[in-house]
C-alpha cells in the first residue's frame, strides 16, 4: 500500500501549528495543518487521518465541540484524538476531553518526544489497519472466485450426467469460462 498516513493538526495559532509540524518531521506521516474546528471538519470530509492533534481552546468552535462533531460522524468516529492545551493542569478539562472521545490529553509544555511516540503508535495502527483491510479484500475476492468455480464445476457435472448430446461441449465451455474468470 502506498497511501501515506496523515495527521490533522488543529490549532488557532500558526506558530503552534509550525511547532507541531517540526515535532512530527521525520515520522512516516504527512501533517495537514488547519487553524479552526470548522476547517478541521471540512478537511475530514476530504481526507482520512491516522490521528488528530487538537487544541482544546480555540475561538468560535473549541476543540471539545470539534471533537464531538468528529465522533458523531461515521467516517471519522474511530480517528484517535489527542488534545493539546496550554491550560493549567485542570482535571475537569482532561475529563471533558476524554468524555468527547479523546484518547489522550497533553498539557503544554509537553515533551516533544512523548508526542512523537504517541503519534508513531497511531500511525502504525492506521497502517496495520489499512493492510488488514487490503488483505480482507483479497480474501473476499478469492472466496468469490472459489464460489464461481464451484458453481461452474457443479453445473458442468450436471450437464455431463444428462442425456443431452451437446452437454460435453457445454460443460467444457463452462469450465473454461470459470478457469479464466469469464463466467457471468
Amino acid at each position: 500500500m502506498s497511501e501515506v498516513a496523515r495527521a490533522l493538526l488543529v490549532d488557532d495559532r500558526r506558530e503552534n501549528l509550525m511547532a507541531l509540524e517540526a515535532i512530527l518531521q521525520g515520522l512516516p506521516v504527512q501533517s495537514v495543518a488547519v487553524e479552526s474546528g470548522e476547517a478541521a471538519l471540512k478537511q475530514l470530509l476530504v481526507d482520512d487521518f491516522a490521528v488528530i492533534l487538537l487544541d482544546a481552546q480555540m475561538p468560535e468552535m473549541d476543540g471539545f465541540e470539534t471533537a464531538s462533531h468528529i465522533k458523531r460522524r461515521e467516517r471519522t468516529r474511530h480517528v484517535p484524538i489527542i488534545f493539546l492545551t496550554a491550560a493549567d493542569r485542570d482535571a475537569q478539562l482532561a475529563l471533558r476531553g476524554y468524555a468527547v472521545g479523546a484518547v489522550d490529553y497533553l498539557t503544554k509544555p509537553f515533551d516533544p518526544w512523548v508526542l512523537r511516540a504517541k503519534v508513531s503508535v497511531f500511525v502504525e495502527l492506521w497502517t496495520k489497519s489499512r493492510q488488514l483491510a487490503a488483505q480482507s479484500d483479497l480474501v473476499r475476492e478469492r472466496d468469490e472466485r472459489w464460489r464461481a468455480m464451484t458453481e461452474a464445476v457443479d453445473a458442468a457435472t450436471a450437464l455431463l450426467r444428462s442425456d443431452d448430446p451437446t452437454a460435453r461441449d457445454r460443460a467444457i465451455e463452462l469450465l473454461e469460462q470459470a478457469r479464466w474468470g469469464t463466467t457471468g
